[in-house]
């Protein structure tokens, strides 16, 4: 980093302090910062954020490029024997799990919802395996202006955004709810959506695990966790 750019906020000034410096810094580290998943309606986007678990979004990609031109809506889904599903996903991983998930979640959508994805929090969090994480993905991405004005939204909290926020002592929690109502404390309500990606990205490019770069960070001078 620039010397010039450097402030007197330094890793060890409270979080308070650093937070906003952190945050502006990442943002202008990762300006494009956005999913990575592919997909083009809410159901994609659910579908796609379920086979994401523990596993890359380029393999999800590889999948769903042929799952998507077979499962266009969620009776789609339920019309295939389970078998055929899991089949269909088995590259992604843990392939029954996700294939009972997509079909609970696709019951739901038809029964209570019309056969469309909910727009909100407290409807996404009925739907089958959709907790948290997946319900602040598809709804930012699906329904963006629905996750500005929803008083239940909040932030994605992945692995990644998990260990970078705990590196850089933006929480102690590792429980995912309290992670985000944590970072909930310290981003912008607007950035919220966001910053997910900004997180992301870092987490992806720079703060990886098991060892981050941290010679290249753009903010390893505010982080406690730097090795510099």
């Amino acid at each position: 980093m620039n010397p010039k750019t450097r402030t007197t906020t330094s890793r060890d000034s409270p979080i308070e302090e650093r937070a906003p410096i952190l945050l502006r810094r990442l943002k202008k580290a990762y300006p494009m910062a956005h999913v990575a998943l592919n997909f083009s309606n809410a159901l994609e986007c659910l579908v796609a954020t379920i086979l994401s678990a523990q596993c890359t979004d380029e393999r999800v990609n590889q999948v769903t490029a042929s799952l998507f031109r077979k499962y266009r809506v969620p009776q789609d889904y339920l019309r295939v024997p389970e078998a055929e599903l899991a089949a269909d996903i088995r590259p992604t991983g843990f392939f029954n799990q996700k294939s009972r998930a997509i079909r609970g979640a696709c019951v739901r959508i038809v029964d209570a919802y019309g056969g469309s994805v909910p727009k909100t929090m407290v409807e996404l969090l009925t739907l089958p395996g959709v907790a948290r994480k997946t319900a602040n993905i598809v709804q930012g991405n699906a329904y963006p202006a629905r996750h500005r004005n929803d008083r239940d939204a909040g932030i994605a909290v992945d692995t990644h955004v998990r260990r970078v926020s705990q590196r850089l002592g933006l929480t102690r929690e590792t429980d995912p709810s309290k992670i985000e109502r944590d970072l909930m404390t310290f981003v912008p309500r607007a950035q919220w959506f966001p910053f997910t990606y900004v997180l992301i990205d870092h987490g992806r490019r720079v703060c990886r695990a098991p060892i981050p770069a941290c010679e290249v960070c753009p903010v390893n001078d505010l982080c406690p966790s730097s090795r510099v």
